[in-house]
């Protein structure tokens, strides 16, 4: 069973902002966009600091709306959202151990978006490193090893999890070596996410029952992000331009990922306007020439906050 339920006003609103977003940008494709929109109606289950344990925090079935969410979409950066909870489960049950190199990394691969951050990441989670390729022997044992992050989250039993994969590093160029071997002659085995798993994951995190409410409320500190574009350290390509956050007034809180490449342009994000109920939206967006356009999601966060004060 889903953790949210289909809703009748959502769905209506939901409907009418994609219609009106493909009416705006005629280059998006139906098949080219997929969702998933959460809304929290008072009392207000999540950003609570973990007040809930997560027994009671699952029992609350709030409302949502979907568009192809579960499809299954390669992710970019956004994978590293999912690699930042590992870390955390794995601190938590004392699998690896803290380190001020491990903090950098973490803080480097979501603040930073860093490829390099998340490399090391990887390797810490899996106990794997990139090389040149292996004998079919040894290649097997890394295959496994590096599995672990896949295993880890289908053991959570989120029926949203079935059907991800989040296995490999994230690249600026090319895998090469026993990387490029892991992923498959025709790139089979790269990572693919859906709007459906990433919203649950996020989910857990801003209701505070991911791993632990102290380690949910870290991940929520380092994912906060400022809405004030001068605050990026690359103010070319900053995580705000061209994504959600730039439709939002400067009162508005956000916490979010994002993930874009030459293909795609993603966002999840936790959102809260003031006087308003609290919302969750995913959406990802392919497309070479979508990828490049730095209105389209910015246009669906308008949308969605209108709809949000209705």
């Amino acid at each position: 069973m889903t953790f949210f339920r289909k809703d009748e006003q959502l769905e209506k609103f939901g409907t009418q902002i994609l219609e009106a977003t493909w009416t705006e940008f005629p280059s998006l494709a139906r098949n080219q966009i997929a969702l998933t929109w959460i809304v929290y109606d008072p009392p207000v289950p999540v950003n609570t600091g973990g007040a809930l344990s997560a027994e009671e925090f699952w029992k609350y079935q709030v409302r949502g709306f979907r568009y192809r969410s579960l499809e299954r979409i390669y992710p970019a950066s956004m994978v590293k959202l999912f690699y930042l909870v590992a870390v955390q489960e794995w601190l938590e049950n004392e699998m690896i151990a803290p380190s001020a190199e491990l903090e950098r990394a973490m803080q480097n691969m979501i603040i930073n978006s860093s490829d390099d951050a998340t490399s090391l990441i990887v390797d810490i989670l899996s106990g794997t490193t990139s090389g040149p390729e292996l004998p079919p022997g040894p290649f097997e044992t890394w295959k496994l090893q590096r599995n672990i992050v896949n295993r880890y989250f289908q053991s959570l039993g989120w029926s949203e999890l079935e059907s991800i994969n989040i296995n490999q590093k994230t690249w600026k160029d090319s895998p090469y070596g026993r990387e490029r071997a892991f992923m498959g002659k025709l790139m089979e085995n790269r990572n693919m996410l859906t709007t459906d798993a990433t919203a649950r994951l996020l989910h857990s995190i801003v209701g505070g029952v991911a791993v632990s409410s102290a380690r949910s409320q870290g991940m929520m500190n380092l994912i906060k992000r400022s809405l004030n574009p001068a605050d990026s350290i690359n103010a070319q390509e900053n995580q705000l331009t061209g994504f959600l956050g730039a439709a939002l007034p400067q009162e508005a809180q956000l916490w979010s990922q994002v993930a874009w490449s030459d293909q795609i342009r993603h966002e999840a994000a936790y959102i809260e306007l003031p006087s308003q109920p609290p919302y969750l939206l995913v959406v990802f967006t392919q497309g070479k020439a979508n990828s490049s356009n730095k209105g389209i999601l910015p246009f669906v966060s308008e949308q969605f906050a209108a709809a949000i004060c209705k």
